[in-house]
């Protein structure tokens, strides 16, 4: 699609030019905890019985359920002790008539056992009243002499977790398109993967333009404000998934921003800036990109040249930028720097880029319909407005948060949703209902 410079873009026509250049990352292999957050490109089955031998799910007693049959606490049955079965156990004693093995939680149930009776229901072998506890240090693994009283009889199969009961051999463990959470890797590794194929997860490189702009812990000079942008947008890039880099503060030359984008590709799926992309005349952004890849080579400088500047019939977020850099053509979105145009930038358009490269969905935040409580009076025509607001999922209603301002970072902060004005809305009456884009 070919425009003008002229050429007002729509949101969407800006988002679908940008996510149709783009696929999702190559998959590569991880170890387990290296694929946490990741996103699976194969089927997963499980290669063995989970769990691959019956084994007791309580402290207690393996006994056959014809010899607890009659216990009671008045009358309860007594029990020859052939031997303790600790978890690990490998030479187990077998179970016969009159006899029970002590065992613990987690261990194999011994040969001729049905049923495992928990310590409670015993005496503990004290040849006293109920036990209530049993520890491993009380387990002898070499066998253990004695009797118990057992005071109530267990069912067939209680208290045992049978072999194959959470997955059975050949079961699908995880479908391919799984985002592998700590569950999910704990499944990974009961089943004994140490490794997994996956897409992995985007690096975002985050920076923030402007001779202004202060690290948090500095004292503020005359001019100067605390840099918020790449604070914000680094953890936005986090929570949608990606592993993200925040460089700070770059100066407005364009020497140094350009030097500072070069040196951030050899690690970046992608990079974002806020800042420099309006017309004003310390916007080196433009002039920075125009030029960057003169170092590269005659394809990387064509590559660098795809980089296009926008105007967006959007409030906030009118200039936009995106472009294909260097020798691998990463991906850059440029954003503007007011601190809520650029996070309401970064949800309509960066988030989704992480997704499609992650492969995975929803790409895009979800959007429900809701009432406004509190009317809109005025929003421009042929513009999108994007509101703070607050979403009330209870009564289906959205308030909105602060004004339209788009320094109002307090204001940010409070909010968890989007009211979106339609470009032919001007305005929007109290209990009228607006989509909503929600946030987390």
């Amino acid at each position: 699609m070919t425009h003008g410079t002229d050429h007002l873009w729509t949101v969407s026509e800006h988002l679908d030019s940008i996510l149709g250049q783009l696929a999702p990352l190559d998959p590569i292999e991880l170890q387990l905890l290296d694929a946490q957050g990741c996103v699976l490109v194969e089927d997963v089955r499980v290669p063995v019985a989970l769990p691959p031998f019956e084994n007791s799910s309580m402290d207690g007693y393996a006994v056959r359920v014809a010899d607890t049959q009659a216990a009671t606490a008045e009358h309860p049955c007594v029990l020859d002790v052939i031997g303790d079965v600790a978890a690990g156990s490998g030479d187990l004693p077998t179970v016969g008539p009159g006899q029970a093995a002590r065992i613990m939680t987690g261990a194999p149930l011994p040969p001729g056992a049905e049923a495992v009776v928990p310590v409670e229901w015993t005496d503990g072998g004290t040849g006293g009243g109920p036990a209530t506890t049993m520890t491993a240090h009380s387990v002898d693994p070499a066998g253990a002499a004695g009797e118990v009283r057992v005071h109530r009889s267990p069912s067939a199969g209680q208290f045992v977790r049978s072999r194959g009961s959470d997955a059975a051999a050949g079961e699908l463990a995880l479908p391919a398109g799984t985002v592998l959470g700590p569950p999910q890797i704990g499944l990974l590794a009961a089943i004994g993967r140490g490794t997994v194929t996956v897409r992995p997860r985007p690096r975002v490189v985050v920076l923030s333009t402007g001779s202004e702009l202060v690290q948090p812990d500095e004292e503020l000079g005359p001019g100067r404000i605390h840099d918020s942008n790449s604070f914000a947008l680094t953890a936005a890039a986090r929570d949608a998934g990606a592993i993200a880099y925040r460089v700070g503060a770059v100066t407005d030359e364009v020497e140094t921003l350009r030097a500072t984008i070069e040196d951030q590709l050899i690690r970046a799926d992608v990079i974002v800036t806020s800042g420099g992309v309006s017309v004003g005349a310390y916007d080196v952004v433009k002039e920075a990109l125009s030029s960057l890849g003169d170092s590269f080579g005659d394809d990387a400088v064509a590559a660098a040249g795809q980089v296009e500047f926008r105007t967006l019939a959007m409030q906030p977020g009118k200039p936009q930028g995106f472009g294909r850099i260097g020798p691998d053509r990463t991906p850059l979105l440029a954003l503007p720097g007011n601190p809520v145009s650029a996070y309401v930038s970064f949800e309509l358009f960066v988030r989704p880029v992480i997704r499609t490269l992650m492969g995975v969905g929803p790409v895009h935040r979800d959007v429900v319909r809701a009432a406004c409580v509190v009317a809109v009076e005025h929003s421009p025509e042929g513009r999108r407005q994007y509101l703070r607001g607050h979403y009330d999922r209870t009564s289906g209603t959205v308030t909105a948060v602060g004004g339209a301002g788009s320094h109002l970072v307090k204001a940010l902060a409070y909010s968890d949703a989007l009211i979106v004005v339609p470009e032919e809305t001007t305005s929007v009456a109290a209990g009228e209902e607006v989509d909503v884009v929600l946030l987390g």
